[in-house]
């Protein structure tokens, strides 16, 4: 039997499973666990294991697996759902039995500092996470409806491709973004993202990996990265990132570090012979 966690973050939903060892996790049984109609159902796994060596400094280490098996090298809601996931574990309590609210994860992108706030509830929380610095990767020209337009590319630790346009249709995301993803090595994140004002900007996401989703918190930090760089919004100030799943806050350092908000919650727990 496998015990796990489920979590969701605006939407995204996930698997939470402690390891020992997540590098011999087996692909196939975590995309029959994403499975929505024969599994549990889910966006992706996050294995949770002890840190590595070199991370000593890390409260825990975060894998992430997507549901077609592929390995993200970073999920910003996923980060989210870790930290309470991580927050709720009665053995991570201190002395006094108050759980820890401010530590880092690390992750195949590197180490993200995450903090909780709560109103003594840890099954559900508003978290904020570093998403490291954003990095810009130059621009792709890529058709849509039947004009050629400009995606600029941000890496979040994850490749991401941005057009700051008018929404398009769910129909045509779905064909943009596995169209667009095949055209940039290891494949990309794709968004849509249309400005209502300088404090807020609404994003549709198609994930690598995952397809369309209702959240995706990398997408949403690379988002308003980019938004800075192209003039729409100004660093250090808040900026509003509207999703299908709801809505989330950033911040954007002028050294290029962002933070990202929002909340996370513990749907259920359970087991399984999959």
């Amino acid at each position: 039997m496998l015990s796990f966690e489920k979590y969701q973050a605006l939407g995204n939903h996930f698997l939470v499973i402690a390891t020992a060892d997540p590098d011999s996790f087996p692909i196939k049984r975590a995309i029959d666990l994403c499975d929505q109609n024969f599994g549990v159902g889910g966006d992706g796994v996050l294995l949770v294991a002890p840190p590595t060596p070199q991370a000593k400094e890390c409260l825990a280490r975060m894998v992430v697996i997507n549901s077609d098996g592929s390995r993200p090298e970073m999920c910003g809601n996923g980060l989210r759902c870790v930290a309470l996931y991580l927050a709720k574990q009665k053995d991570l309590t201190d002395q006094q039995g108050s759980a820890p609210t401010k530590f880092v994860v690390e992750t195949d992108a590197g180490p993200r500092a995450c903090s909780l706030a709560s109103e003594n509830n840890l099954n559900s929380a508003q978290v904020k996470t570093a998403m490291g610095k954003g990095r810009e990767l130059g621009t792709i020209e890529h058709q849509l409806q039947g004009e050629m337009q400009e995606f600029t590319r941000i890496s979040m630790g994850n490749p991401h491709a941005i057009l700051f346009a008018p929404p398009i249709s769910a129909e045509e995301l779905d064909e943009l973004g596995p169209a667009l993803s095949s055209q940039i090595p290891e494949g990309s994140n794709i968004e849509i993202a249309s400005v209502i004002d300088p404090q807020r900007i609404k994003v549709d996401v198609w994930e690598r990996g995952v397809g369309r989703t209702l959240a995706c918190g990398t997408g949403a930090a690379a988002t308003a990265f980019a938004a800075t760089r192209l003039g729409h919004t100004q660093t250090d100030t808040p900026l509003i990132i509207e999703l299908p799943g709801g809505e989330l806050t950033l911040h954007v350092a002028k050294d290029d570090a962002v933070e990202l908000t929002g909340p996370a919650q513990f749907v259920f727990e359970g087991q399984t012979l999959l």
